[in-house]
């Protein structure tokens, strides 16, 4: 049998994905503020304190409306924070 099947697998690890955190919009419930950003997702401890990027995703009905700011959504993350009357701004 060939060397290279007989070593064991490995492959690539980004290094990114040691600091990027996807949240689901049903744990900005939470939350104490309305307005969301990065800095206040590491302070409430919905993400870690060496998370750099965050991306909001998920389908649920938000009872509060949310301004969500520098961060990143899904399209179905959008639909749900519009939907309860929030904003999210670039």
């Amino acid at each position: 049998m060939p060397l290279q099947r007989r070593l064991p697998k490995f492959g690539f690890s980004s290094r990114k994905s040691l600091l990027r955190e996807d949240v689901r919009i049903a744990s900005l419930e939470r939350l104490v503020d309305t307005t969301v950003t990065v800095q206040v997702l590491r302070a409430a401890g919905v993400v870690a304190k060496s998370s750099k990027y965050v991306k909001l995703f998920g389908e649920s009905p938000l009872t509060r409306a949310y301004s969500v700011s520098g961060i990143p959504v899904t399209k179905g993350a959008r639909i749900s924070i519009e939907a309860a009357g929030g904003s999210i701004e670039a």
